[in-house]
């Protein structure tokens, strides 16, 4: 057990992608600096369930130890279904479980962030060489809005399936409106299709985590302590300074009786428990809307009522797919075989090759609708995209991706909505409980116009996926329940039809079990955030452009829940800028030189 009371230079709540990196970079920057790390979940240091990209649905188990799952309330655009949102529990966080797939936001994305929201030097000028110095980009040389010498690797992984290459095969013949890139991720362009980069190591086959790559290197370093399986309770203030934490022991990891303990920190409490994580424990800390705080009978300490508002999530349909016995899937692996993990394991192991070497997401586009596409949709997204779209030529409204799906020799085109217009909210619902369920509302579909995106979606992708080569039909239990009599019935089939066939036909009676179909199914791309976002305060603001929690001193917020705004991709780039960002910044404030460019990052290479 930690010693109590303890005394530290900076606190991080949360072991996070950008909780790890802040520490990572300001340990390496300032060895003497005392810092203490709490981290709610288990260490993932050389466990190959982590540093094996394709085992990624391990971590999706019901009783997995490196996986939350947070329960929605049942919601009425869900046909009264309560959502389910898988959240990363262990060193690095999503990190370390996610399907290491690499996207970058739009360029523009990041600018709203500085313009629409007012927040001086989060534009993406500013930012691309926080996201150029994470990275050394393996895929192609000379690339300028890449880096080359960062310690997260990005390559095309170590293992191409058949699938990738149908895709696009049919892509480029299908829809000739667009064309193909060699990278999807510049910032500044989509539209186009092309393969998918991933967060893989092209060298060693290894996931780019966060903990491999920013803080286990640093284990020499007696000053950085990571103290895991402890949950943080709340900050306690004094005058209206933080001064430190209460933390007590995760009962999964430690289920004997524990006391609340405290941590104090000299210059800095940082809160870096993610999306659901830091607004509970600001409210458990007094700080929120006193509506709320009333409600678990916490004093109001600080008036914040933007405190766990403006949720934000990627709403997601993978469709399922029925493959040629022939094809080379990820299906085994993801189903735990050990046969088939340990005949690749020597692959991988001798030259980070092979199927444990890929995530299998492998082809797609982040794809921006045309004229002919938007009278498809409907007149019900007609204002959003000339609102909010039509201006910025670089945000896609939708991300299609092939990928794979256990249970079978299957294959899945899925999707999700790059902007959604519905949000939500999370809030703690009591005051000392740490394992109390969150009164969580994610708000998936409440809003027409994504509905709207969801349907058009869906039969744009199954469009694709019933004439790539291998395809024989639809797994229909996962598919709208269409009449037998229906053109769109979902079945098996014995082939695919050719590639410039007629698009399927759907009635109004179809379209009603269509959006059945989706209120039952849609769900989280697990890319939460937005609950202590970064605006001004009067407007729902939690943190300013410094991460300074507003009408606190000595407490920042540094995760994905500053985001004021959604992004176009995946969020581990985000949260990893984040994290850059920050180290930036606190090390001004400290008197640290940590530079923005990707020179630092020798501190790193040095010692891995």
């Amino acid at each position: 057990m930690a010693p109590n009371p303890q005394n530290y230079d900076i606190i991080i709540a949360g072991g996070g992608a950008s909780g790890c990196v802040l520490a990572g970079r300001l340990a390496a920057a300032d060895p003497s600096l005392s810092i203490l790390v709490i981290e709610s979940g288990p260490t993932t240091r050389d466990d190959p369930l982590h540093t094996q990209p394709s085992r990624y649905m391990y971590h999706l188990r019901p009783d997995t130890t490196t996986v939350k799952f947070v329960v929605g309330r049942e919601s009425a655009a869900l046909g009264g279904r309560a959502p389910t949102v898988p959240i990363g529990q262990c060193l690095g966080g999503g990190s370390s479980v996610n399907f290491s797939m690499y996207a970058r936001a739009a360029a523009s994305d990041y600018d709203d962030w500085a313009t629409v929201y007012d927040n001086k030097g989060w534009g993406s000028a500013e930012l691309l060489p926080l996201l150029k110095k994470c990275e050394t980009y393996q895929v192609r040389p000379g690339r300028s809005t890449h880096g080359y010498s960062g310690p997260l690797k990005v390559s095309h992984g170590g293992y191409f399936p058949e699938v990738g290459q149908e895709f696009l095969n049919v892509a480029a013949q299908y829809d000739r409106t667009r064309a193909t890139t060699d990278d999807m991720n510049n910032l500044f362009e989509c539209n186009q299709y092309g393969r998918w980069q991933k967060w893989i190591d092209a060298i060693t086959g290894k996931r780019s985590d966060v903990p491999h790559h920013y803080v286990y290197p640093q284990s020499h370093n007696r000053n950085l302590l990571i103290l895991t399986g402890y949950h943080v309770k709340k900050v306690m203030l004094s005058n209206g300074v933080a001064t430190g934490v209460e933390y007590i022991a995760n009962r999964r990891f430690h289920p004997e009786p524990h006391q609340t303990l405290r941590a104090y920190a000299r210059q800095l409490v940082v809160l870096s428990a993610g999306t659901f994580g830091s607004p509970a424990i600001l409210e458990r800390s007094g700080i929120g809307a006193k509506a709320i705080l009333d409600r678990i009978c916490v004093p109001q300490k600080v008036d914040l009522p933007g405190v766990g508002e403006n949720y934000q999530d990627h709403q997601s349909i993978r469709t399922p797919y029925i493959a040629d016995a022939s094809m080379t899937t990820l299906d085994k692996i993801m189903e735990g075989d050990e046969d088939e993990i340990q005949g690749w394991t020597r692959q991988w192991a001798e030259n980070g090759t092979g199927l444990l070497a890929t995530n299998g997401i492998e082809a797609g586009i982040k794809l921006r609708p045309t004229k002919k596409d938007l009278d498809a949709i409907g007149e019900g997204f007609r204002k959003r995209w000339l609102e909010y779209y039509a201006p910025a030529p670089d945000k896609p409204v939708l991300l299609t991706a092939d990928t794979k799906r256990p249970g079978g020799r299957y294959y899945s085109i899925g999707w999700y909505l790059q902007h959604p217009t519905s949000t939500g909210y999370v809030h703690a619902t009591h005051a000392d409980d740490v394992d109390a369920p969150l009164d969580f509302h994610p708000g998936y579909v409440d809003s027409p116009e994504d509905m709207l995106l969801h349907k058009w979606s869906y039969k744009r992708t199954r469009e694709y996926a019933r004439r790539l080569k291998s395809y024989r039909g639809e797994v229909a239990t996962s598919h709208p329940s269409f009449s037998p009599t229906s053109e769109a019935v979902a079945c098996e089939r014995s082939g695919p039809v050719p590639v410039l066939a007629p698009d399927l036909e759907y009635s109004a009676e179809d379209d009603k079990i269509l959006e059945e179909y989706i209120r039952k199914t849609v769900g989280t791309a697990f890319h939460p955030i937005g609950t202590c976002a970064m605006k001004k305060r009067d407007i729902g603001g939690v943190v300013d452009s410094r991460l300074n929690v507003y009408g606190v001193q000595k407490l920042k917020v540094v995760d994905v829940s500053i985001c004021p705004g959604n992004v176009a991709a995946n969020t581990y780039s985000t949260a990893v800028v984040i994290g850059e960002k920050a180290a930036v910044m606190i090390g001004q404030e400290l008197g640290i030189d940590i530079p923005t460019d990707d020179g630092f990052d020798s501190v790193f290479h040095a010692r891995l």
